[in-house]
């Protein structure tokens, strides 16, 4: 008997300890965190800031979310908790999120041809929705910034002669290798992908899909996502949302694509997105490739004190959600890094430090 109420309490221990809590129009606060690992995160991460030069660690925010409650959360100004930041390249698994909605709805395969649903693709036919997730195209893309701008691709596709229908430009890159085969990081692939979301929906449905699929059942509710010319989501690179509003999107993938008694997003869309590339090669970026995000995974793991179940979205100049499920954390951090020194490994190992009891 004693050993029976012994294990009634202890079960209800664990249980009360991460208990399921879920953002209403704010977050719930948490005990916030305090202590020596405390100081020595808010160090790492928010040095004297250099706006003169750039140089340096610049987080302009970070915001740490346990069991769905706000536990740290911290802004470097002009960025608040009320800021729509600038994304970058989370913008890519933002748009894997909304897809997976999609995917749930019967609207496509991973096998199926991009082509069937955004015809200028006809001319890579074999070329998959899985490819493209993948960044495995096999499309000849230079996804090259400030350093090879002549060379760039993405500048192109960006900022110049590809800007007025950047799918339309990216798919009229010419092949290099068999799709399917080779890991080739690129924002023409992502931009591919929300052209054929279009293509699926129709134009009218298409413009409103990633509030009325995902961001509206979330409860995001300041998010702005620029289209090109042609009206195509920049799924790439231009999405904006705010901290908070960003962690939420990582509480749904941390929680299986569950949203409260909602399944938002298929479980095995989610165990796609955090399953590696198969054809990816160590080293051949920051992190290992999964279905649009980024993992922690492989014999030498890129952020080597995180957890391995840990994923991520990344973006340029220091833009990041983690999304750590055996941990139930979830971490944004926004900046404005510019000169390569800011380290994901060394912000998640101090936030692990600092969230121990």
């Amino acid at each position: 008997m004693v050993r029976g109420l012994l294990y009634v309490a202890l079960l209800f221990v664990t249980v009360t300890a991460h208990a399921e809590t879920w953002p209403d129009k704010d977050w719930a606060k948490g005990t916030p965190l305090s202590g020596p690992a405390v100081d020595a995160l808010e160090a790492y991460a928010f040095p004297a800031r250099d706006d003169a030069t750039r140089q340096g660690i610049r987080t302009d925010a970070l915001l740490v979310i346990r069991d769905g409650e706000v536990i740290y959360e911290r802004y470097a100004a002009p960025t608040t908790a009320s800021t729509p930041h600038l994304t970058w390249s989370v913008s890519k698994s933002l748009m894997a999120t909304v897809l997976g909605v999609a995917y749930g709805d019967n609207r496509f395969k991973l096998a199926d041809p991009a082509a069937r649903f955004y015809p200028p693709m006809k001319q890579h036919p074999a070329v998959t929705m899985a490819d493209l997730l993948h960044w495995a195209s096999g499309l000849d893309w230079q996804e090259d910034y400030e350093y090879a701008p002549l060379k760039s691709s993405v500048v192109a596709m960006l900022y110049t002669r590809g800007r007025g229908d950047m799918a339309d430009f990216a798919a009229d890159t010419e092949a290099a290798t068999a799709p399917g085969q080779v890991f080739r990081y690129s924002s023409g692939d992502t931009n591919i992908l929300s052209a054929t979301l279009k293509g699926m929906l129709g134009h009218k449905a298409y413009m409103s899909y990633p509030w009325d699929a995902l961001f509206k059942p979330l409860g995001i509710r300041n998010a702005t996502w620029e289209t090109d010319a042609d009206e195509t989501f920049v799924a790439s690179s231009y999405a904006y949302l705010t901290a908070r509003d960003l962690a939420r999107v990582g509480l749904l993938m941390a929680r299986d694509g569950r949203w409260g008694d909602q399944q938002l997003l298929p479980k095995d869309w989610v165990a796609f997105n955090r399953q590696p590339f198969d054809k990816y090669k160590p080293g051949q970026d920051e992190a290992v490739p999964g279905g649009h995000w980024w993992l922690n995974k492989g014999a030498s793991r890129p952020w080597p004190d995180a957890p391995a179940d840990t994923f991520a979205a990344l973006g340029h100049w220091g833009q990041a959600l983690y999304v750590m499920p055996d941990e139930h954390l979830v971490i944004v951090r926004y900046g404005d890094d510019r000169d390569g020194s800011y380290r994901h490994n060394e912000l998640l190992k101090r936030v692990l430090a600092a969230v121990q009891p």
